[in-house]
């Protein structure tokens, strides 16, 4: 990276967040309402900067969290506590934020809802930094202590996992937006030695993934992420097939419903609140449906029932 390429970003207290331009030494923007305390500024990734706030009137603490074309925070993260210091992970996936109490915050990003929390000091933390691999978490408090904590440990959450039909292979949601294929059984030396690997499967959402289910009798894995993005999965080839939805909603879970009619019969038309039925919005599927959403395989057959066009 050169000089011209590269911007220096300062907080305070007192008043907003400053970028300035390293060659020229030109302030480029100004980042509003955030009063922060020190260490409280750091970047999420290339897409995002956050930064601890201290009401001045309240003294209740949260997290601002802005992208680069606006001057005002897009998402305010509410935390238990006033926090100071913060952390990031490389990919801007997590944050980590040192409490006044001696407590460390894991958020996820963008969402900020809080994956763990854990007394890492018995006084404030003062500091806090993420190794050059990013696999370690490491913290000062004014107590004198330093810790060091593994971060796929802070991180941890409850997985969701798909079965394929025959029950000999799983796939497991990554918190990191990864998707990791095991193997249950063995019916070969060759099949056995896979029973300690786990694969990742090539594409990668942009959050911490909600939730995986199996379809189409194991031709098909769905998954839903908190980068409010679903994707529709070939299983055999283990690549994506279709995006559903955008960066720009929450997804809190995700149900693939089945057993109520093939494609050629009504469904439920989304955001329709009225119809003849007080149902919201009867509207035949067929084969204009799949038209438009491009839902066919390439042998033709549509990846919810089946039916070829």
């Amino acid at each position: 990276m050169s000089s011209r390429e590269i911007v220096v970003l300062t907080s305070s207290p007192d008043g907003p967040v400053t970028a300035y331009d390293i060659f020229s030494g030109t302030a480029l923007a100004r980042f509003s309402g955030s009063r922060s305390p020190r260490h409280g500024i750091v970047l999420a990734g290339k897409a995002y900067v956050a930064v601890s706030h201290v009401s001045s009137t309240t003294s209740s603490g949260s997290i601002h969290l802005y992208n680069w074309w606006s001057p005002t925070a897009f998402h305010h993260l509410p935390v238990p506590e006033p926090v100071a210091p913060l952390a990031a992970t490389p990919d801007g996936s997590f944050l980590f934020a040192g409490g006044l109490s001696g407590n460390i915050y894991a958020l996820s990003i963008p969402s900020g809802n809080i994956l763990k929390s854990f007394p890492a000091h018995t006084k404030p933390v003062s500091c806090l930094t993420i190794s050059n691999d990013g696999s370690l978490l490491v913290s000062g408090g004014d107590d004198g202590t330093i810790l060091a904590a593994p971060i796929f440990q802070l991180v941890e959450q409850a997985t969701g996992i798909a079965l394929d039909p025959t029950g000999t292979e799983f796939y497991a949601a990554g918190a990191d937006g990864l998707i990791y294929k095991g193997f249950l059984k063995a019916g070969s030396r060759k099949e056995a030695s896979r029973m300690h690997e786990l694969v990742i499967l090539a594409d990668k959402h942009g959050g911490a993934i909600i939730s995986v289910v199996m379809m189409n009798e194991g031709k098909n894995l769905v998954s839903a992420a908190e980068d409010g993005r679903v994707y529709l999965w070939e299983v055999e080839r283990g690549q994506v097939i279709m995006v559903l939805g955008n960066n720009m909603e929450s997804i809190s879970d995700l149900v693939v419903a089945s057993g109520i009619g093939d494609c050629t019969r009504q469904g439920v038309r989304a955001g329709d609140e009225t119809s003849k039925s007080g149902g919201g919005g009867i509207v035949p599927f067929g084969k204009e449906f799949h038209q438009i959403s491009k839902g066919y395989s390439r042998d033709g057959g549509c990846f919810i029932c089946g039916s070829k066009r």
